[in-house]
């Protein structure tokens, strides 16, 4: 099967009918297209039964605006094109959507809140390669419909009926949203019906992420001792063991909800809570008063108790790291970046939320009191790190990811620990967007998008 991407014009239907496509004679030769009976036109689940005329001096592909319309097509944008001689298929791609939270069709320069600068970019990033991609929300969701309602770009942002995509991207940023029976329904139904590839379909709990790698001997060396909280023996048994533990809400995220325990010298115990305004502290001369303390909070948030770890930290500023792990164009885990976390001057989480900085991982371990061995192998070890963790969620929990934010962490003695795993890393806390600019990360998540569809 030949590929070639070719530049899409429109015509105004005059001698040509409206589902008459011209291509370019060499190429009709080449690819042996019939122009003497119908063929099939495939541009995501839009299907249309056309005629191809060669023409000679026509290098790209044009279609009749009523014909471009109804596929979706707005601007003259330019396409990978393949053909299935055996069916008689002419398959126009990819086509890409993304499924975002919300949008706000009164704000057209912003319509997607934080995200709106990554939308673009991957517009622009698409438009480069050769590829089509739209936006939609849940509310746009149709049941049994074979379109949708999304938004394109065509100098400024507008609403089109749109087919099913070859491509979901699931960007949706709360479990409530996700867990919709509509969207769940629509997830499904798109899998089945049209064999579109929905990746990040679900979040990661991060209770099921420990107990689920722990278990893999290889993997079993990067996980702190975890539990899920679930009553006054764990707390007790951990508060024992370590004299610092954090409970970390299962499906929390931007570090929401964390709290420290330190065991003090006087047998009390002392638990600092994340919020807006810094850690709230306070005291519990017990492990069962702490316990009761904690009681009201776990009615209605189910926790995580994770051993404390010394990590390496800048002037008692903890550090750790965050690396970006993504599927690439041949479908295999590649490290995109890894950057260091600084924790805010009174806060115990490194989450630009609060209060956090950025740093490059050479800079962030050359602050601290190191062994030069540590230093010079730190980058390294994180890298192997973070690849096989994401294997290691690919091979052991049973959903498709195409790209994982991964927190790690590291001690004095240079081990490296797993934090966390997020499945919907941020796309709007790296460096600041340029018009011009895309950057590695979107050309990835593009990259792997073309792999999926088979362009």
């Amino acid at each position: 099967m030949s590929k070639k991407t070719l530049p899409v014009q429109m015509f105004t239907p005059g001698s040509l009918t409206e589902n008459s496509i011209v291509l370019g004679e060499k190429l009709v030769k080449q690819w042996k297209i019939p122009t003497d009976r119908p063929l099939q036109l495939a541009f995501g689940s839009f299907r249309q039964e056309i005629t191809v005329v060669s023409a000679a001096r026509t290098s790209g592909l044009r279609i009749s605006e009523p014909l471009a319309r109804r596929m979706g097509l707005f601007f003259r944008p330019v396409l990978r094109a393949t053909y299935h001689s055996k069916s008689r298929t002419l398959r126009l791609g990819p086509l890409i959507s993304v499924l975002i939270s919300r949008d706000n069709p009164e704000q057209l320069d912003k319509p997607f809140g934080s995200i709106s600068m990554f939308c673009r970019e991957l517009v622009n990033a698409c438009r480069r390669q050769g590829a089509y991609v739209y936006f939609f929300t849940p509310d746009h969701i149709q049941e049994g419909s074979n379109s949708i309602h999304g938004w394109v770009y065509d100098n400024g942002w507008i609403r089109a009926t749109m087919p099913i995509a070859d491509v979901i991207n699931n960007r949706l940023t709360t479990r409530k949203m996700e867990n919709k029976p509509s969207v769940q329904h629509f997830m499904k139904e798109v899998k089945s019906r049209y064999g579109t590839h929905v990746f990040n379909e679900r979040f990661l709990d991060k209770n099921e992420v420990f107990d689920t790698l722990k278990a893999d001997q290889a993997l079993a060396r990067f996980m702190p001792e975890s539990y899920l909280l679930k009553g006054l023996a764990t707390l007790k048994k951990m508060c024992q063991q370590y004299p610092v533990v954090f409970l970390k809400p299962v499906r929390g995220s931007l570090g929401k909800g964390i709290i420290r325990i330190s065991r003090q010298p006087d047998g009390t115990y002392q638990t600092l809570a994340t919020s807006v305004g810094g850690p709230r502290k306070q005291t519990y001369a017990s492990i069962s008063k702490l316990f009761a303390g904690l009681s009201g909070k776990m009615k209605t948030t189910r926790y995580q108790i994770q051993q404390g770890l010394t990590l390496i930290d800048h002037a008692k500023r903890p550090i750790d790291f965050r690396a970006l792990v993504q599927k690439n164009g041949a479908g295999i885990w590649s490290v995109t970046s890894i950057v260091a976390r600084i924790a805010g001057g009174n806060h115990f989480v490194s989450n630009l939320a609060r209060g956090g900085t950025l740093s490059s991982v050479k800079e962030a371990v050359s602050k601290c009191i190191l062994p030069s061995e540590v230093k010079n192998t730190a980058y390294a070890k994180l890298h192997r790190a973070s690849l096989d963790i994401a294997r290691g969620i690919d091979n052991l929990i049973p959903a498709h990811f195409g790209e994982l934010g991964i927190d790690l962490a590291m001690d004095s003695s240079g081990k490296i620990w797993l934090l966390e795993v997020n499945s919907k890393p941020s796309k709007n806390d790296n460096t600041p967007l340029h018009e011009q600019k895309i950057r590695p990360s979107v050309k990835r998540l593009l990259e792997y998008c073309c792999y999926l569809s088979g362009f």
